[in-house]
């Protein structure tokens, strides 16, 4: 995954681009951000006391000037912005983006303001007029999350969805200054800058160019319970944070974040829909969904290692066919993998071997795989196998969504009819396997009525 990819879709080039609907959106965009921003600022100086967080090494930081104009330029980047897109739909998409920044920004600076606490020194020539301009609106409040950060990063990667080539690491480049600006001109504090980043990634994330689609069924009784735990994790996650306040800003922003990242997980579940971690089909995740997730993805992943540590091997159920843990490029190597079968929904993926042969069905963690992803599994496990690959089927522990697979393939290639007869074939080759009757169940509706596999499931 590079820096910051381009979104996860692109417009197609058909019919007239939106130019009058762009025109009429940055108007009523531009009206709600100066009137909202300026009354939180208004509000704000009302206050008889309005308090500031800062490190004390930040004075350190040094003042500078021409750092100005890479701030200013965001407003006219902002502008462009809305003439970037070659369809409604995205422009749209773009445009809910920046209006939820603006809308949770503008909240916090009411519920929570605070104050930049430096006096800036005075500015000479071209910088100098600029910030005499700034200060003619932006009064020294409305910091964090800053919103200055939170638009950057969705324009980032608005415009690095248009671009290519050189022109990226110049854009990578402009951004990047942009982002260090708001720190050189004495205008943000440090932690306005982590708060700000995450609230554009959670427009990015929450408002992709492409919907992820939901199960058509909806979610079931097992889904709408990890639904609730993982909510119930969010919201003791917040408590923690605000009890945290006062001793650490830092852990309570970490705290903040992994509520944050526990309350996305849990509307997954509670949609029903792996596809909301944004993970494709070739194992990557999209950028939004790596930032805002984080704290859970990690947690994730050392779960996985933790669980797996005393068995990390994976186990051989025929002739170059092995189920297993969520791989690295190390382990793979080890075991001479080609291909990698990922079950996982919630892990992005660790190998990076471009030659690898990699395919991703996405299955939430502790649920059970429906007949339609057991179906596309199977169809690509005995593609790969018929073309002669050496192929690692992996969930995140390889006991249940890997291992239920697993059993599917073994049941069509011996010919088995019976759900139990499959699990014990299985289990002779991993015993570890904890798979129980709701899986048993589901494997036998499975072999009872296979789906017609979709053209383009096996690759």
């Amino acid at each position: 995954m590079s820096t910051l990819p381009a979104d996860a879709a692109t417009d197609a080039p058909a019919g007239e681009r939106p130019w009058a609907l762009a025109c009429l959106l940055l108007a009523g965009a531009g009206a709600l951000f100066f009137s909202s921003y300026g009354f939180a600022n208004w509000l704000a100086s009302q206050r008889a006391h309005v308090p500031s967080f800062y490190f004390e090494w930040e004075r350190g930081i040094p003042f500078l000037p021409w750092t100005i104009v890479p701030y200013w330029s965001i407003d006219l980047l902002y502008g462009i912005s809305f003439f970037l897109w070659r369809t409604r739909a995205a422009l749209l998409t773009h445009v809910k983006r920046l209006l939820m920044a603006q809308l949770v920004s503008v909240a916090c600076f009411i519920a929570f303001p605070l104050r930049f606490a430096f006096a800036r020194p005075p500015a000479d020539g071209l910088p100098g007029e600029l910030f005499t301009l700034l200060g003619g609106f932006d009064l020294p409040f409305n910091q964090a999350p800053s919103l200055h950060v939170s638009l950057m990063v969705i324009l980032w990667v608005a415009f690095a969805t248009h671009l290519r080539g050189g022109w990226r690491w110049v854009l990578h480049g402009w951004f990047a200054l942009i982002g260090v600006s708001v720190l050189t001109t004495w205008q943000h504090h440090l932690i306005d800058v982590p708060t700000g980043a995450l609230v554009g990634w959670l427009c990015v994330y929450l408002f992709p160019l492409q919907l992820p689609a939901v199960a058509a069924g909806g979610p079931d009784a097992r889904t709408r319970q990890m639904a609730r735990r993982y909510a119930l994790g969010a919201v003791v996650a917040l408590l923690c944070a605000l009890l945290a306040l006062g001793k650490s800003v830092t852990l309570a922003f970490l705290l903040l974040w992994g509520a944050l990242a526990l309350a996305c997980v849990a509307r997954v579940y509670a949609l029903g829909a792996p596809a909301w971690f944004q993970k494709a089909g070739d194992g990557t995740m999209a950028p939004a969904a790596c930032w805002v997730l984080a704290p859970y993805l990690l947690g994730a992943f050392l779960n996985s290692r933790w669980w797996t540590r005393r068995a990390p091997q994976p186990s051989p159920i025929a002739d170059g066919v092995w189920v297993g843990r969520f791989p690295t490029d190390a382990e793979l190597r080890t075991l001479g993998a080609d291909a990698v079968l990922d079950l996982s929904a919630e892990l992005p993926r660790a190998a990076t071997d471009a030659a690898l042969a990699y395919r991703c069905v996405p299955v939430l963690d502790l649920t059970v795989p429906t007949p339609g992803q057991l179906e596309q599994a199977v169809a690509q496990l005995q593609a790969w196998q018929t073309q002669g690959r050496r192929v690692l089927v992996s969930c995140a522990l390889g006991y249940s969504r890997s291992a239920l697979v697993a059993a599917a393939w073994l049941a069509r290639r011996q010919g088995l009819r019976n759900a139990d007869a499959a699990l014990a074939a299985l289990r002779a080759h991993r015993p570890a396997v904890v798979l129980g009757r709701e899986h048993a169940e589901a494997l036998q509706r499975w072999l009872d009525h296979p789906p017609v596999p979709e053209a383009g499931d096996a690759r």
